[in-house]
């Protein structure tokens, strides 16, 4: 079965599948013993190093991939994404969805770099945690998530206040060094934000309106757990080092010494240690992983390794090496999609005022669209396994279902089919009648096409090259003339698609909670992305408050049966209106030879189950593609099944 055709009766068996073996197994876990076993530990390397060990502050993925593993969330997930108990054994919410009250695990402990049994975890570590994300002294990354779609009671406004007593030196100053007027804040204090421990075990949220998926954001960063106590005794060092922080979670960090190695390893007070298999996570530093890794796996020196697009090619055509190298699963935590900018702020090079005119047509924006081929473009990333990143809208398929059905099956949705082909007749079609609107218009021909790409993002340049020829090719290089320009080395995304300077670009957007709001904020009002919401144009100005109207219904709406359909109608909006064109999912850490299973251990759609160790084992060998393959289907109907119940 197709995997495009597998995801479309999904939904129609929920109820009904019967899952049974397939051909192949996944290969033998050659150790899964607790004791100190070799074949027990994991070992890597890497080349991206840390930051800082401040869970409550970073924003990096590289950061939050380590933290998840040393400090525990209120809920933990299943492998098939279920939410399961975690710190917390059970929770209740009051009818309205704006009161949450989580049972904490008794007997649960904090301990130290080395082991060493500190204090137990108790409702107030949660309560501390809500203090310090949101004093804005303490410049928390995700803070943001205690204000957007959760909207914890008083987070954003003790935030403000706290923002505000900064500029203002403590309220002593009225202006700012420039002469500009400092708003002045509500004045909050911490015990007026909605999160309370109202005894040792229990802790209660307060929002300030329903939220039906509140549970998916809690297994962030900034609602981890810290012991008040501990914090306050390191102050501004926390996090600085391993001594700096205390872990709860199914690893300690024994080791660490910054770009050389790391050392996780399993702690032995760990409430849930028995679900705990490796023993310890040797990570090496190497700034050549890339080139070095493949070799240092076949020589058994390491248990991992990423494959690049060359070293695969030479990997294929070796049976031995072929049976160990599959891609990764598709990650549908971030969806990617094609921007146009209607408020451009490019060089008069590119001629911005030609192209805010051309942009606001919808002849020539269905044009663009369907000049692209998805399927060849994907290919760049993910030449064997093209088909599983390919989507027909922004909100990928299987990230979120209701009554069993998927998201992107519900009925605003019906006629769109999954994009991959171009569709050359249309476009001319819809170039000819562009060409003859936008004439009268002034527009001159052929209008450029800025398209910038971000050199350090592997094969970028590859695929906008690609992008910008087809669009050539098809409408004509009498129509467009693409410009396919080498951006910034660092800081891409402030001095590119924030600063408007771009025509047409591949974006994407990373979900942060379990519910197709998350998947709104792009092109909200407000956003850095397409800016879109800025413009005058009636045409454009029209869709946009369609689509804020829709979005606003449906934000208030908390029977999850009538909230999807509302957001799948503003979605399709913005699709049938060619506003942003959908492309893919992530095709993660591209390809990979792995003894660890991704199948295995804790999955979501979003935050940071799927960093962590807990639940995987050691396997005598990698998957080969073919093996990958069957494996992710059988998960797929498994989860759905799952899911269902």
């Amino acid at each position: 079965m197709k995997r495009k055709d597998l995801r479309r009766v999904l939904g129609a068996i929920l109820t009904a599948v019967t899952l049974c073996g397939c051909s192949r197994k996944l290969p033998e876990i050659k150790d899964t013993a607790a004791g100190e076993s070799e074949s027990s530990i994991y070992r890597i390397m890497y080349y991206n190093e840390i930051t800082t060990l401040n869970y409550l502050q970073t924003g990096t993925q590289v950061d939050y991939a380590l933290c998840a593993n040393l400090v525990d969330c209120l809920v933990d997930y299943d492998s098939y994404g279920n939410i399961i108990p975690g710190l917390a054994e059970s929770w209740t919410s009051n009818v309205y969805m704006t009161e949450w009250t989580f049972k904490i695990r008794p007997g649960v402990m904090w301990v130290d770099c080395d082991g060493k049994e500190v204090a137990e975890v108790t409702a107030d570590d949660w309560v501390t945690t809500a203090h310090y994300v949101n004093d804005a002294a303490n410049d928390s990354a995700s803070q943001y998530m205690y204000a957007t779609g959760a909207l914890v009671k008083n987070a954003q406004k003790y935030y403000d206040y706290t923002d505000y007593l900064i500029k203002s030196d403590g309220g002593t100053r009225t202006t700012d060094e420039e002469g500009n007027p400092i708003e002045a804040a509500e004045r909050v204090s911490p015990g007026e934000i909605g999160v309370v421990a109202t005894d040792r075990y229990t802790l209660k949220y307060t929002l300030e309106q329903p939220c039906p998926f509140f549970l998916s954001v809690l297994s962030y960063s900034s609602y981890m757990p810290v012991n008040g106590d501990f914090l306050n005794s390191v102050g501004d060092m926390f996090g600085r080092s391993k001594e700096n922080i205390l872990y709860n979670g199914a690893y300690r960090l024994s080791e660490y010494i910054p770009q050389e190695r790391r050392t996780l390893k399993k702690n032995e007070s760990y409430w849930d240690k028995d679900k705990v298999y490796l023993t310890e996570i040797d990570a090496r530093y190497r700034s050549d992983v890339l080139e070095s890794g493949p070799e240092h796996f076949l020589n058994g020196d390491v248990d991992k390794a990423f494959i690049s697009s060359e070293v695969m090619k030479e990997w294929m055509e070796d049976p031995e090496k072929a049976d160990q190298v599959h891609s990764m699963r598709p990650d549908i935590a971030y969806s990617y999609f094609y921007c146009f900018n209607y408020d451009p702020e490019f060089d008069a090079v590119y001629e911005p005022e030609n192209w805010r005119k051309a942009v606001m047509n919808e002849n020539f924006r269905k044009a663009l669209a369907l000049s692209l081929n998805m399927r060849e473009l994907a290919a760049v990333n993910e030449p064997y396994n093209t088909e599983l990143l390919l989507q027909k809208t922004i909100t990928p398929a299987t990230f979120v279902s209701s009554g069993g059905r998927d998201y992107t099956d519900f009925d605003a949705f019906e006629d769109m089919s999954m994009q991959g082909g171009q569709d050359v007749e249309k476009a001319r079609a819809f170039r000819d009648a562009a060409k003859a609107e936008l004439s009268a218009e002034g527009v001159t021909f052929p209008v450029k096409v800025l398209m910038p790409y971000n050199p350090t993002t592997v094969n970028w340049d590859t695929e906008c090259a690609m992008a910008g020829k087809m669009l050539e090719d098809i409408l004509g290089k009498d129509f467009v003339e693409v410009q396919v320009v080498r951006g910034p080395d660092s800081g891409f995304l402030a001095a590119v698609r924030r600063s408007g300077k771009y025509a047409f670009m591949l974006c994407n957007w990373g979900a942060d909670y379990a519910d197709p709001e998350t998947y709104t904020e792009p092109f909200s009002e407000g956003n850095t992305y397409m800016f879109w919401d800025t413009v005058s144009d009636p045409a454009i100005k029209e869709i946009f408050e369609e689509y804020v109207s829709i979005l606003a219904m449906a934000r208030t709406t908390y029977d999850t049966e009538e909230r999807y359909e509302l957001f799948s109608q503003a979605e399709a909006l913005l699709i049938e209106h060619a506003i942003i064109v959908p492309y893919r999912v992530s095709n993660g850490e591209g390809y990979v030879a792995d003894r660890l299973s991704q199948f295995e251990g804790e999955f979501a759609p979003y935050g940071l189950a799927r960093e962590r160790y807990k639940g995987k084992m050691l396997h005598e060998k990698s998957m080969s593609i073919e093996e990958f393959n069957e494996a992710y289907e059988k998960w797929e109907l498994e989860r759905a099944a799952s899911m269902s119940e």
